[in-house]
């Protein structure tokens, strides 16, 4: 199991920095998590959003390949209803060149109204847009018909999908899938044998919401403010276009208390040993290959960041491998 960190480089208005100085700071980041021993780091998309979301996935990672010479570098996710086939192609290749191999490309759907009217496409198709952007992608790499070709054959892709719908197709398309809900390995694994895939073949990774930290119960305070900024605007983004109503705010507590029959706590501010106690226990009996969590949560302090960071790829990540 590779363990990584997760960037989407969210800038909030009360916590800003300068952008040039933002986006310095998460490259450097980067860098120490590959000196550090991190296997990944993970890149998130979207679009609009005040904080000025990474919309670029893509762009990023092709530094993030230029300034690392270990780590994995992928896309969780790429929206690739947004993006022409051949384009994804490209600049996927461009990556993995630049890298000497090391790209993971993950494609799902999104959920936006406005990020799929800002490209001229209905949110509606999404499902059948990403389908066919997948089945080219994989087309065009199979055949290689696009040049230059890149260092990997094949490069590994991932279907970013939560729901059985989207497990299934994952399936059906050959793909690894980025989830780590268990209830979806069957229909996946279905979807695998639709395909003509051997079940074997089955992949799993995903973002799990931890912070690492040496005392948890000092730094959640700190923590607290921005999980709530993290999803509150998420939500409020998920019915922007709609006519569904805001969802009420988050409280950061319930979100440390254990779930229904005892589903883990939906975040959690935990030691590294802790932490690798709670992952082993959450992926046993999964396939799984990557695992990352999020260097940091919407503009939190930076030295929160940097000793989590630090656990996570010097700590945590040995622990393991």
């Amino acid at each position: 199991m590779r363990v990584g960190i997760y960037l989407d480089l969210r800038n909030p208005p009360q916590w800003r920095r300068p952008w040039a100085a933002h986006y310095r700071r998460a490259l450097e980041l980067c860098e120490e998590a590959d000196r550090l021993g991190a296997g990944s780091v993970w890149l998130s998309e979207h679009h609009l959003f005040e904080d000025g979301y990474l919309p670029q996935p893509l762009t990023f990672a092709a530094a993030v390949a230029a300034r690392t010479s270990r780590v994995r570098i992928g896309t969780a996710v790429l929206l690739a209803a947004l993006r022409q086939p051949v384009q994804i192609v490209e600049e996927t290749t461009v990556v993995d060149l630049l890298s000497d191999g090391r790209i993971e490309l993950g494609m799902g759907a999104g959920y936006r109204v406005p990020e799929y009217a800002a490209f001229g496409l209905d949110l509606g198709y999404r499902y059948a847009l990403v389908e066919d952007r997948i089945r080219e992608v994989t087309r065009l790499f199979r055949e290689r018909t696009v040049t230059p070709p890149p260092v990997q054959d094949p490069v590994p892709l991932w279907g970013g999908f939560q729901g059985p719908r989207g497990a299934r197709l994952a399936g059906r398309l050959g793909m690894n899938l980025l989830t780590l809900d268990r209830r979806l390995l069957g229909p996946y694994v279905e979807g695998l044998e639709e395909g003509g895939f051997p079940a074997g073949s089955a992949r799993m990774g995903g973002v799990v919401n931890l912070v690492l930290a040496d005392d948890p119960e000092a730094v959640w305070p700190r923590v607290a403010p921005h999980l709530s900024y993290q999803w509150d605007s998420y939500n409020r983004y998920m019915v922007e276009g709609t006519d569904q109503p805001v969802p009420k705010p988050i409280d950061p507590e319930r979100w440390r208390a254990p779930g229904r029959d005892g589903a883990p706590p939906r975040f959690q501010v935990l030691t590294a040993e802790d932490a690798a106690r709670a992952l082993r226990e959450r992926t046993d009996g999964l396939p799984v290959e990557h695992v990352y969590l999020w260097a940091s949560i919407a503009g939190m302090p930076d030295d929160l960041v940097e000793r989590h960071v630090e656990l996570v790829a010097g700590t945590l990540a040995p622990m393991l491998q």
